[in-house]
C-alpha cells in the first residue's frame, strides 16, 4: 500500500484496511493538532487515481487469497472533502474487488459534510460509506475560534442533521481541557449542550495534550493558555455525562490520553459513571489516575 507520512485512524477502525486517498488535511490549522506536520503531509493533496486504484487492486489480491477484508477506512484527515464523484469512484472500486466489504469509514468535519447535499451523502451511503468520524471538539464557539477550528457549534449541528438524514452513522469526538482553565466550565456546559443537539450514536472524549511545535503548546509556553489539571478535566467529563441527553449512545473516554477510562452505554450507565467520577474527584488520589507515562496521543 502506498502510505505517505504518518497514518492515523480511529480506535474502532483497528482491523480495517487503511486506504490513503488524500495526503494531509485540507484545513490543517487547528492550534492543538500536530497529526499532519510530517513534511510530506503539510501540503494537502489528492492522491492520483492510478495510485489509489493500484492500492485497491493490491487489497483485492489479498482478498482473493482468503484475507477477509470487511472494513475500509479512507485516510487522511478529511477525505470526505473529496468531490462526490471521486468518492463514488473509490467506493465502487472497493466493492468490485472486496466481496466481503461491509462498511467504509472516513474522517469528516462540518465543512466537508456541509459541502455535500443529503442526496449526495445518501448516494455515498448506498455505495458503502457507513460512518463519519467528526471532531467537533467543543460546543463553545469562543473556544472553537481560539483554536482555529474553522467551524461553529451550529455548523456541527447542521452537519449532524445532514448525516442523519442520509442514514450515515455519526461518531463525534470532543476534547477535555480544550478551553483551558479560563473557559473550562463554559466549554464543558456548551459541549454537553452540543452533544444533546447532535444526539450521536457514538462519542469519544479525548484529553487535550500540549504537543510541542503546535501553536497551543507555544501559547502555553508564553502563559497565554493554561491546561486544566486532571481533576478539572474530570469535572468537565462529569458535566458532559451528567448534562448531555442521548437517545442511545456508546460513550467512550478510553483513549490513550484519558486519565480515567470509561466505556458507557448512555443513558443506561449515566448514574454508574457519575458515581465513579464523583468518588475519584472526592478522593483526588493520584493513583486513581492513569500514570502520565502510560498516557499518549
Amino acid at each position: 500500500m502506498d502510505h505517505v507520512g504518518r497514518i492515523f485512524r480511529p480506535p474502532s477502525e483497528a482491523e480495517s484496511l487503511l486506504l490513503q486517498v488524500t495526503v494531509g488535511c485540507s484545513h490543517n490549522a487547528c492550534t492543538y493538532c500536530a497529526m499532519y506536520d510530517d513534511p510530506d503531509q503539510r501540503r494537502f493533496r489528492i492522491k492520483p487515481w492510478a495510485t489509489v486504484a493500484a492500492d485497491i487492486e493490491e487489497a483485492g489480491r489479498l482478498a482473493d487469497r482468503g484475507l477477509p477484508i470487511r472494513r475500509v477506512f479512507l485516510c487522511d484527515g478529511d477525505a470526505l472533502i473529496l468531490a462526490t464523484a471521486h468518492l463514488e469512484r473509490v467506493l465502487q472500486a472497493l466493492h468490485r474487488r472486496l466481496p466481503l466489504l461491509r462498511r467504509v469509514g472516513v474522517y469528516g468535519d462540518a465543512r466537508s459534510i456541509l459541502r455535500k447535499s443529503v442526496g449526495e451523502l445518501t448516494r455515498l451511503r448506498e455505495l458503502g460509506l457507513g460512518i463519519v468520524y467528526h471532531g467537533v471538539e467543543s460546543g463553545d464557539d469562543e473556544v472553537l475560534t481560539r483554536v482555529n477550528k474553522g467551524s461553529t457549534a451550529d455548523e456541527a449541528v447542521a452537519a449532524g442533521e445532514r448525516l442523519r438524514a442520509a442514514g450515515i452513522r455519526h461518531s463525534v469526538m470532543v476534547m477535555l481541557g480544550l478551553g483551558g482553565d479560563e473557559r473550562s466550565a463554559a466549554h464543558a456546559a456548551a459541549t454537553a449542550g452540543l452533544l444533546t443537539a447532535l444526539d450521536p450514536p457514538y462519542v469519544g472524549a479525548l484529553t487535550t495534550t500540549l504537543v510541542p511545535g503546535t501553536p497551543l503548546h507555544e501559547a502555553a509556553r508564553r502563559g497565554q493558555f493554561r491546561l486544566p489539571d486532571p481533576w478539572t478535566m474530570l469535572e468537565e467529563l462529569r458535566t458532559m455525562i451528567r448534562d448531555a441527553r442521548f437517545s442511545r449512545c456508546r460513550f467512550h473516554s478510553n483513549h490513550a490520553s484519558n486519565y480515567v477510562p470509561l466505556s458507557l452505554n448512555l443513558p443506561t450507565d449515566r448514574e454508574r459513571a457519575l458515581d465513579l467520577l464523583g468518588a475519584v474527584l472526592d478522593r483526588r488520589r493520584p493513583d486513581d489516575l492513569k500514570p502520565e507515562g502510560l498516557r499518549g496521543l
